[in-house]
């Protein structure tokens, strides 16, 4: 008995030996890097949370005071904000486009915005985040506003995603309905109920598929105009219709986190809240705020591409970042890819964003300072750092739906100086326009522009014009 004690006594020695050894060179080991960590763990699920023509100046986060965003402030303060995070058009369809794919819009051909008449819509070449993150086993879906092509062929089913829900386009062009994957589920919308339809739904579709990886697209129609918001948000903000609006929306971010926490789903999903593109400012007090920056939507200045971008995902993302470097929207095909398990995807068309995991982990800068302004299919403007450089502009006056711009000759910021755009250097740093001009050759010949699509063709009224003639009638 005593020899079995002494036994066992021994081999007790020995491996608490080899136990101490063990521990020894454990410590000795570095810590796993935080991103590298996040890769390795269980693929997470991720919801994308685009709002329409939602300004710089509209949330909370970004100094709105008029307006109570409290759900997006708290994504902000529990993860991570960027405060020069840009969106690749000024307006929808080019956008939207550049943000599933992450390609500038121009390789696409998608220069300006698809309309109910439209034969086009995104090219079946293209491969979309949600037909990459398929391949990781994903199930995809998109809830709102599509906008890239509404005949069957271009609608998110035959693009990568299992389910659509929404709107095919604007909520101000004819012909809104509903649309369930590739068919109509409604001809008639009550758009003040559409924010709390797309919020129901998203729901629905993080309960379904909250046994395995997904990737929800809640693409809000609002605040694009017309506005509406339901009774329980009507009349409640301090910046009437468009403030109820935006805190309706916070609402159903709110909503969204909730259902998350409610299936235990919060610690492995990346929330990320953005918008398309700046405030449409020709709708003055419908149209929102570019806050600091200049100017909005349809133009190439600051406000019109310069957007609310927060992010939270506690397993890699520190709580209470915030992010003064330039970032956009094409950096989000191949972060996706990289924590969906594929660091090193290679897509078939070249993309013009990159990997920023590293970056929200705060472990790293965007290796990347470049980006080209594009609008209409032209580019307006470059900026490389801090500085930008944008080319003349003709101007426009009393066009229905867009704000008025003065003409300007080529201008020159410094834009960590000046986020507003105040103060030309033009005149002051003309070796920096040098170097600028320099710069941007090399950079926009890396980008291959595919012609234009057709997106939109006026009807033939020559009838109307004669009958109008014959009657004596103005033609105008």
């Amino acid at each position: 008995m005593s020899s079995r004690i002494i036994l066992i006594s021994s081999y007790t020695s020995i491996a608490l030996f080899f136990t101490g050894i063990f521990l020894s060179i454990y410590k000795e080991r570095p810590k796993a890097n935080i991103v590298e960590s996040a890769q390795k763990a269980a693929q997470p699920n991720i919801v994308l949370i685009l709002a329409d023509d939602l300004g710089y100046g509209d949330i909370g986060a970004y100094g709105a005071t008029d307006v109570r965003t409290p759900h997006i402030d708290q994504l902000a303060t529990q993860g991570i904000k960027f405060t020069s995070f840009y969106t690749p058009s000024p307006v929808c369809s080019p956008t939207r486009a550049g943000l599933l794919t992450g390609r500038y819009p121009c390789r696409m051909g998608i220069d300006g915005v698809f309309f109910p008449e439209s034969y086009t819509g995104i090219p079946a070449s293209e491969v979309t985040i949600a037909e990459a993150l398929k391949q990781k086993g994903y199930s995809t879906g998109i809830v709102g506003k599509w906008h890239l092509g509404h005949h069957r062929q271009f609608l998110p089913l035959q693009n990568g995603f299992d389910y659509y829900f929404g709107i095919p386009y604007s909520n101000d062009m004819q012909g809104v309905v509903y649309l369930r994957n590739n068919e109509v589920a409604e001809f008639k919308v009550d758009q003040h109920l559409t924010t709390k339809t797309y919020t129901q739904e998203a729901i629905q579709f993080i309960e379904k598929n909250k046994s395995k990886p997904f990737f929800l697209y809640l693409a809000h129609n609002m605040p694009h105009v017309p506005l509406y918001a339901s009774s329980e948000f009507s009349g409640k903000s301090k910046r009437g219709l468009y403030g109820d609006v935006i805190e309706e929306l916070d609402w159903s971010v709110g909503e969204v986190v909730k259902t998350l926490k409610k299936n235990n789903l919060d610690q492995n999903t990346l929330v990320i809240f953005t918008s398309d593109n700046g405030p449409w400012l020709a709708f003055d007090v419908d149209g929102g705020s570019p806050g600091v920056l200049r100017e909005g939507k349809q133009t190439t200045f600051e406000g019109g591409q310069r957007v609310p971008f927060v992010a939270y995902y506690p397993p890699l993302i520190k709580a209470g970042q915030v992010n003064d470097q330039l970032a956009t929207m094409f950096d989000l095909f191949p972060t996706f890819l990289s924590l969906a398990g594929s660091p090193d995807y290679k897509s078939p068309n070249p993309l013009d964003g990159e990997d920023i995991t590293s970056v929200l982990a705060g472990k790293a800068n965007r290796k990347g300072n470049e980006f080209l302004y594009y609008y209409n299919g032209q580019i307006q403007a470059y900026r490389k750092g801090d500085w930008k450089i944008k080319f003349p502009y003709k101007g426009n006056k009393g066009i229905q739906g867009v704000k008025d711009v003065a003409p300007h000759d080529t201008l020159l910021f410094n834009l960590k100086e000046d986020i507003g755009e105040k103060a030309d250097q033009f005149k002051v740093h003309p070796e920096k326009v040098a170097d600028l001009l320099k710069s941007f050759s090399i950079h926009k010949s890396k980008v291959t522009a595919a012609p234009t699509l057709v997106q939109r063709m006026p009807a033939d009224d020559s009838h109307m014009i004669r009958y109008k003639q014959r009657k004596g009638l103005a033609t105008n």
